[in-house]
């Protein structure tokens, strides 16, 4: 069972709550989480793994009022991103799952009088441009007339974990310390400029400037830190066939990428994705030391391999559940008896701790002891 780093002095909602990597950030810094929701058996399986099921209704958020959630200081969202992804959809909060944000705000807006203090929104950045910017613009005049001020801030879990992974987050206030607008740039680095523009663009936006300090501009980690160790004759590599079918869909850049992996004198590790391009599928060797944005691995396009080479040979495989751990922060998260790709699927869909634990503690820190 997960651990809890300190006291709890602060209670939080968490919405989405998928495998609990959200109440995995919060109780780092103190927060004890009081309800979580979410529909799917297979996360609540995983769910029960790390932090039992006191606090977990299996239930469809439609299906939930503001009576079935108890008095918290705080309420998480991490609503689906499928219709927002620019990756997805676009049917934005029209459509069937990322319009789920709705009966969020609808259960806050029922608990009225003890609506929490606090609320932190994650998703993709996409969301900013869903339906030309009118989703985003309605959620935050909605937020603002349940008597919330609101801050956009752009945060990539690369920061802290080996992982290319930019997500938006909305932060909501009740009572901000200060909305004084000689304050907006003090965290502009994490603010997307175009968040100020909206902001002075639609007047029935409560705004404020959350004081969050910047993270480290780079995980401490690398890809290498993070890789499990696999024998070259382990069955994990693909055979010679899948091998040869990867290089051969490798682009002028990828396969010189691939050479110098070959023929690197020490052994050395890459990520690679499969792209669409020109309605072929092809594989993109990254050139950096990290991965790429791990995604639910409902196809091939969406798992991530791991391209080994060095003293003259090349080696492929998908990269492992562990391994999906490990870039989201969580390195300890336990499974159960869900199936490897179950894990992966989880953990894709889920956020980085790290990531979320920073805008936590500084975010929530008046009600943190």
């Amino acid at each position: 069972m997960w651990i809890r780093d300190r006291q709890a002095s602060a209670t939080a909602a968490e919405f989405f709550a998928g495998v609990g990597l959200v109440r995995m950030a919060l109780e780092r810094v103190g927060v004890q989480i009081a309800f979580a929701n979410d529909i799917s058996p297979v996360k609540q399986r995983m769910y029960a793994e790390n932090f039992g099921l006191d606090e977990f209704a299996l239930a469809d958020i439609r299906e939930l009022t503001g009576d079935d959630v108890p008095s918290v200081d705080i309420a998480t969202a991490s609503f689906p991103c499928t219709d927002v992804s620019l990756a997805g959809t676009r049917a934005g909060l029209k459509g069937k799952e990322s319009g789920l944000l709705g009966d969020f705000l609808r259960i806050i807006d029922e608990m009225g009088d003890r609506r929490p203090q606090l609320l932190l929104i994650e998703n993709v950045t996409g969301f900013a441009s869903s339906d030309e910017g009118r989703d985003l613009v309605r959620t935050l005049e909605y937020l603002s007339a349940l008597g919330y001020w609101s801050d956009i801030l752009n945060l990539d879990a690369r920061r802290f974990v080996p992982q290319s992974r930019p997500r938006m987050f909305i932060l909501c206030d009740r009572a901000p310390a200060s909305i004084e607008s000689n304050l907006w740039g003090s965290t502009a680095p994490l603010r997307p400029v175009w968040a100020t523009s909206l902001f002075r663009q639609h007047p029935l936006i409560q705004s404020y400037p959350a004081q969050i300090p910047l993270p480290p501009d780079k995980a401490s980690e690398n890809i290498e830190d993070v890789l499990e160790p696999f024998d070259k004759d382990a069955s994990i590599w693909w055979d010679e066939e899948r091998k040869n079918n990867f290089e051969a869909s490798l682009s002028a850049i990828n396969l010189r990428r691939a050479k110098a992996l070959r023929e690197h004198p020490e052994i050395m590790h890459a990520t690679s994705y499969r792209r669409t391009r020109g309605g072929q599928a092809v594989w993109e060797i990254r050139g950096d030391d990290i991965s790429g944005c791990l995604r639910t691995t409902r196809g091939g396009s969406s798992k991530q391999a791991v391209v080994e080479g060095g003293k003259g040979e090349l080696r492929v495989r998908w990269m492992t559940a562990r391994e999906y751990a490990r870039l989201q922060g969580a390195p300890d998260f336990r499974w159960g008896r869900a199936s490897d790709l179950q894990a992966r699927f989880a953990l894709g869909d889920a956020v980085c701790v790290p990531a979320v634990e920073w805008l936590a503690r500084h975010h929530f820190s008046r009600l943190l002891s």
